[in-house]
């Protein structure tokens, strides 16, 4: 039975965020590629190439996801976002021709959940872009969960160290499942266990008891 040292929460999906889930906190993080399209007055010491008191217009920088879309604005143009490489036009090429070649987890490791993200962002790539992910995911989707389901007791790093967080829990998910019915099989699925926190409210108990 697997344990954790909290309970885990899922990522959002899509363009949704979920900022009680370890992955969105560590995905919002990620570094985009920005221009700036007015002067960001005595922010200057951000821009470590510049001794310019003041950030100037048209400076190509790079901002955390959460900064960007805090700033973006359609109407009022604060800074303008640029594509990562990965989701441009050559990457998206080599995508659509055979998405498994590709070590996700180098290029992310959050490419389907930055992907989703940069839908925020006004740009006429934007449904090329969603296109790509859908495409990516289903492509791979397969190889991930039959990888998953014939690794029973092997050493599955060199595989899991090419997927993306998203398809490593798959991966997981499908590893589990395949244990289950290993158990199962091994007549082992009706032993039944006390829930770990019925085992620390027992512990808890028991402090409180003694003198």
């Amino acid at each position: 039975m697997d344990t954790h040292s909290y309970f885990p929460v899922t990522p959002g999906v899509g363009m949704e965020e979920n900022f009680l889930s370890l992955d969105d906190i560590l995905l919002s993080q990620e570094r985009l590629p920005v221009r700036t399209e007015c002067v960001f007055p005595r922010l200057g010491f951000l821009e470590k190439s510049s001794d310019s008191q003041d950030i100037a217009e048209g400076t190509k920088m790079e901002f955390p996801l959460w900064l960007s879309k805090g700033l973006y604005e359609k109407k009022r143009k604060v800074l303008s976002v640029e594509l990562p490489k990965v989701y441009k036009e050559g990457w998206r090429t080599v995508f659509t021709a055979d998405p498994n070649v590709v070590d996700l987890h180098k290029m992310g490791p959050y490419y389907y959940g930055l992907g989703s993200q940069m839908l925020h962002f006004d740009n006429p790539e934007n449904p090329d872009i969603a296109k790509t992910l859908l495409q990516t995911f289903i492509g791979r989707f397969r190889r991930t969960m039959d990888s998953s389901q014939n690794a029973y007791n092997e050493d599955t790093s060199v595989l899991v160290g090419r997927l993306d967080c998203l398809e490593k829990v798959l991966f997981r998910s499908g590893q589990n499942g395949l244990n289950g019915f290993q158990s199962w099989e091994k007549g082992q699925a009706s032993q039944l266990t006390a829930s770990g926190l019925v085992l620390n409210y027992r512990k808890r108990k028991l402090v409180d008891v003694q003198p």
